[in-house]
């Protein structure tokens, strides 16, 4: 397993990370101690949770229960911000929230330190002076080892920047959003702004929900114990005709050099600026080792460019 940067930081993660948001809901104990057993024996080190993930909890939870003494081998990240209630009194970037929503992060992981600490999202109701101030002092207490961001659009990653070093506190190191073959977005703006900064990017949807693995057919019903078909929200974020017409020619182009359509999909991302490690979430062990193996493509420059002429808009 390729062992990265996690952008200027000295923190260390696998190529691959395991998004763990299936734990404690999609899947159960047992089964989920099987699929972080054999990541950790496949050399994955990066385990990335939220707390609001499995119902307010459950992942982190379930992380807590199995991990034990392989916890000190490992890269654990959280996040913060979500509600974790339903009355909007656990939610934001306050100081007083962040301090009692580390704690409890803390006691359902069973582990008295966070490796990376993320906000999951921009709170627009708190000084981002605050919420630095606040995650300085937890990373100075050594309940966080370092933190990072997530679903911030770039200006805030520049304040944060800036209001950071005029506090002489510690800086986002990473930032975490979605990027895949079909959605380029974040090329316009976060990802120059991740470069000059030098926060890792943590790509989450690699496989945008499924629609990137080859399974689905255009013009076919979505099979009936796939993520399509038990959620057609999803379904009808992913599947419209320009994705569609992407995936056919990226399949014909995979299937011509002897690759599956997951094997381009994360080799690809692999290769972008900033990228330090792909999450994607597992359900059973099968797919971890599948999405460990699909990495290992190295993407000539000619094809990385012909990808480009077939993805961007």
């Amino acid at each position: 397993m390729e062992i990265r940067n996690l952008g200027a930081s000295g923190l260390r993660v696998s190529a691959v990370g395991i998004g763990c948001n299936n734990f404690g809901q999609r899947t159960d104990l047992e089964t989920s101690r099987k699929v972080i057993h054999r990541a950790l024996d496949l050399g994955i080190t990066l385990f990335d949770t939220a707390d609001i993930y499995a119902g307010m909890g459950g992942s982190e939870t379930v992380l807590g229960n199995v991990l034990g003494d392989r916890r000190k081998n490992i890269v654990l990240a959280t996040k913060f911000s979500k509600p974790m209630a339903s009355d909007g009194t656990k939610q934001g970037a306050s100081r007083r929230y962040i301090m009692s929503a580390v704690e409890a992060s803390l006691k359902r992981l069973k582990t008295d330190y966070i490796d990376l600490y993320q906000q999951h999202d921009y709170d627009p109701l708190t000084p981002l002076e605050e919420t630095l101030r606040a995650l300085d002092d937890l990373v100075r207490q050594g309940k966080v080892r370092y933190i990072g961001n997530s679903n911030f659009p770039a200006w805030r990653i520049a304040e944060a920047e800036f209001t950071a070093r005029a506090m002489n506190v510690g800086r986002f190191i990473s930032c975490q959003d979605e990027y895949s073959l079909v959605v380029r977005d974040i090329e316009k703006d976060l990802l120059p702004a991740a470069q000059e900064y030098k926060l890792g990017l943590l790509p989450f949807f690699p496989l945008a929900s499924g629609l990137l693995t080859g399974k689905y057919q255009r013009g076919a019903a979505a099979p009936a114990d796939t993520r399509f078909a038990k959620a057609p929200a999803l379904r009808d974020r992913y599947v419209t005709p320009r994705n569609e017409d992407i995936v056919e020619k990226l399949q014909a182009f995979a299937k011509a050099r002897g690759h599956t359509m997951v094997e381009l999909a994360f080799s690809w991302l692999a290769a972008r600026p900033q990228v330090a490690s792909v999450i994607a979430g597992a359900t059973r062990v099968e797919q971890v080792e599948e999405n460990v193996k699909a990495i290992t493509w190295k993407l000539s420059t000619d094809e990385l460019a012909e990808i480009d002429g077939i993805t961007k808009r």
